[in-house]
């Protein structure tokens, strides 16, 4: 029986917990794109950056390190470098555009029951499904 479902499963109840941990502890929606651009565009200062760096650096370095250890499979891209620079941009492009990301709209808006946050994530999900289907007619993706 495939066991595949089981560490996704684990990895949602780790982002979902992990989201209502950081809304009890800071107050605040821990959206990823709104962490990350208040490092990029200079809006936090002090501890508030300090914070959103360790948290941005634990995005990046629990997965490596976790792969380190044995506990997963390294991930491997299924497209080209052109595909990845392209759907990186448009990803880039729909947070601002949706002022928000997966984690801000897809877990903490629709736990909220907020409109936009479900209005969102229903908008990125189809038009991601839209992108992966142009790539592959394309031959951009296996």
């Amino acid at each position: 029986m495939e066991t595949d479902w089981i560490r996704g499963l684990i990895g949602g109840l780790m982002i979902g917990s992990a989201a209502a941990l950081y809304l009890l502890g800071n107050g605040r929606i821990m959206g990823a794109s709104g962490i990350f651009g208040g490092l990029v565009d200079g809006s936090a200062k002090g501890r508030d950056r300090l914070e959103r760096a360790a948290f941005m650096a634990g995005v990046v370095l629990c997965p490596a390190l976790l792969v380190w250890a044995g506990f997963g499979a390294a991930s491997r891209p299924v497209a080209n470098t052109l595909g990845l620079v392209v759907a990186g941009f448009l990803v880039g492009l729909g947070t601002r555009m949706a002022n928000g990301c997966t984690s801000g709209h897809g877990v903490c808006g629709i736990s909220r029951l907020a409109v936009r946050g479900i209005a969102a994530t229903m908008t990125y999900l189809v038009f991601g499904v839209a992108g992966v289907v142009i790539a592959r007619a394309l031959g951009w993706m296996i």
